[in-house]
């Protein structure tokens, strides 16, 4: 009991001539959509015409496609007993030797398939009646995800608890189909006639229990890639690395709830839509930019800019008297602008300087001499020699006669 392979690959355009009916998936199916009653189609119908789901249940002889992007799974008694996941036609027989059960390729997803198949096919005697259902084996996107209240995790780069709402979508694989429906789909979806298993279902309540496993995931998940050195520790960049934080999100949902491992489902990409930080969390980045800011050498330059801009006006409005304004005196001034002088600075980029002009070396000036004093005062003069003198002068008509007595008179101090 199991499948002829009529054909492989992409499905003509001439197959509703060749076949008078088979079964194929049921058309305006949502990309959300996972599991699928098989549904036929016939020539009388109209290529592309759909019957009721009841149309799944398939028997021998029974024609059934298998598209490209899909796996077809059939069941006896609720348990699988064949599985095809290459594109192609093919025929459903119970009395063909050569007929197989498992059509997994030789591809990424044979070893999984055929390990799960050992585990959970049918070991009975299966009927000549057979459930065919598809399972979507693309990437299923836009499943939704958001916070109601804000979610907190630890943040290595702000060194502190980081609180937010988000609100986001993600895209998922199913990479082992036979797990995921042996061990997770409920077994509502898994009868003649059963209802599309949708991901975005309200009324799905095993797509609920995922929603609310990637909701409580998204703490450890932020943590995981905040705290990851090779992806920065920067809480900015998971807004555009949907892969990054993919990886964070699936090993998150991986230690909490065996997504990967247990249900056969993956994570593949997420894209964040809105993180909304509470107010605590907006006034530590807005501290934490300012610090980025004024960090390395751009910061050097910006303190030089500033202390600089703080002399100038310090002098405008009293040169010493200014200064000691800001705390400091001519002297701390002078060392001040020192220091900046020692700062290294920046030879490239769009704060390099031009490199400095030579400075002379500055000396003080030589210590001078204090001034010798001032000679004592000449002794007294000799009020004989000078009068002595005041009479030859005299006698030799140089002065007069009053002119003497005058001169006497002073030097006798009369």
């Amino acid at each position: 009991m199991g499948f002829i392979k009529a054909f492989a690959g992409a499905i003509g355009g001439t197959l509703a001539d060749q076949w008078l009916d088979f079964l194929t998936p049921p058309a305006g199916l949502a990309p959300t959509a996972a599991i699928f009653p098989a549904v036929a189609q016939g020539q009388n119908n109209g290529r592309g015409s759909n019957t009721k789901g009841s149309s799944n249940i398939i028997t021998n002889g029974s024609r059934i496609v298998v598209p490209e992007g899909y796996g077809l799974l059939t069941f006896t008694e609720g348990r699988i007993s064949g599985f095809i996941s290459e594109p192609g036609g093919y025929t459903f027989t119970t009395d063909e030797q050569n007929s197989q059960s498992i059509f997994a390729g030789d591809g990424f997803i044979s070893p999984l398939i055929k390990t799960s198949w050992e585990r959970f096919k049918f070991g009975g005697q299966p009927g000549a009646q057979q459930i065919a259902l598809y399972v979507n084996l693309k990437e299923i996107p836009n499943n939704r995800f958001g916070t109601q209240s804000e979610i907190y995790w630890d943040d290595a780069y702000l060194n502190a608890q980081v609180g937010a709402l988000v609100r986001g979508t993600y895209t998922l694989k199913i990479t082992d189909p036979i797990l995921f429906i042996s061990r997770f789909v409920p077994a509502t979806y898994i009868t003649a006639g059963g209802p599309v298993f949708d991901f975005t279902d309200i009324d799905n309540d095993a797509a609920a229990q995922l929603f609310n496993e990637i909701v409580s995931a998204l703490s450890p998940a932020f943590s995981l890639y905040t705290n990851d050195p090779s992806k920065g520790n920067r809480i900015s960049r998971i807004q555009s690395d949907a892969l990054g934080f993919a990886q964070s999100l699936g090993q998150a949902v991986e230690d909490g709830y065996k997504w990967r491992t247990e249900r056969g489902l993956e994570i593949v990409s997420v894209a964040i839509q809105a993180i909304e930080y509470d107010e605590d969390t907006r006034a530590l980045l807005s501290d934490v930019k300012k610090a980025d800011a004024l960090s390395g050498q751009r910061g050097n330059t910006f303190l030089q800019q500033s202390v600089a801009r703080g002399v100038q006006a310090a002098g405008e409005t009293g040169g010493g008297a200014g200064l000691a304004m800001f705390g400091m005196g001519a002297g701390a001034a002078g060392g001040m602008a020192g220091a900046m002088q020692q700062q290294p600075q920046p030879t490239a980029g769009p704060f390099a300087n031009p490199a400095p002009a030579p400075q002379q070396q500055y000396a003080p000036p030589a210590e001078q001499a204090p001034p010798a004093p001032a000679p004592a005062a000449s002794a007294a003069e000799d009020p004989v020699a000078k009068l002595t003198q005041l009479k030859s002068m005299l006698d030799a008509g140089l002065i007069t006669q009053a002119d003497f007595d005058a001169a006497k008179a002073k030097v006798l101090g009369l």
